[in-house]
Order: C-alpha cells, then sequence, then structure tokens
C-alpha cells in the first residue's frame, strides 16, 4: 500500500532543515519497519513550506499500527534530534494505488 504525506513546516528554513537532514535519516529507520520510502518532495509553488513523501508499506502490513511503531522507537527520536518539532505545523496523508492507467503498471 502506497501513501502520500504532506507535512507543513513553519519556515523555508525549517522545511530544509526537515527534508536534508531528518526525512534523510527516516529513509533507513522506516526501511527497518518495513516502509520503502519512493520519493521526497518539496514544495516549489505558494506561501505553503510543504514536504510530501511517497512511501510503500509492506504487503499486508497495517499502515497506522506500523506508523505508531515507528513513531514510539528509538530510531524515530533518533532521527528527530535537533529538529524542533512545534516546526511541523500539520500533517496529512492519503493512500493511494496506482491506475491501470499508471505507465508503471
Amino acid at each position: 500500500m502506497f501513501e502520500l504525506r504532506t507535512y507543513t513546516l513553519s519556515s523555508p528554513e525549517t522545511l530544509e532543515q526537515y527534508a536534508t537532514i531528518h526525512w534523510q535519516r527516516h529513509i533507513d529507520s522506516l526501511a527497518t519497519h518495513g516502509v520503502t520510502t519512493h520519493h521526497v518532495w518539496k514544495r516549489v509553488d505558494g506561501d505553503l513550506h510543504q514536504l510530501v513523501a511517497l512511501v510503500e508499506y509492506a504487503a499486508g502490513a497495517d499502515p497506522r499500527a506500523v506508523t505508531e511503531t515507528y513513531m514510539g522507537s528509538t530510531e524515530f527520536r533518533a532521527d528527530m534530534d535537533g529538529f524542533p518539532m512545534d516546526a511541523i505545523q500539520g500533517v496529512s496523508s492519503v493512500f493511494v494505488e496506482p491506475a491501470s492507467s499508471d505507465p508503471t503498471v
């Protein structure tokens, strides 16, 4: 199952820090929890400072349970070390699957 996660950050600086340091760490730690990161993007238009990540959960995994376990893990805490958590102003999520017209199907 694929999930598209959007993080809204408080400033261009916190977006850059989250994208270059903390999400880089997440890629490896998420993998230890069965989550593959396919893409990490930064929004380039508008006034919002957003990071968008496309991740994939292992077959049969419960994404909510995986996320809860991951966010309670020592790996997650280490990933976020040095980042002000209040700089994340919001997180939204949508689960997606490829349509039959997707060129990678």
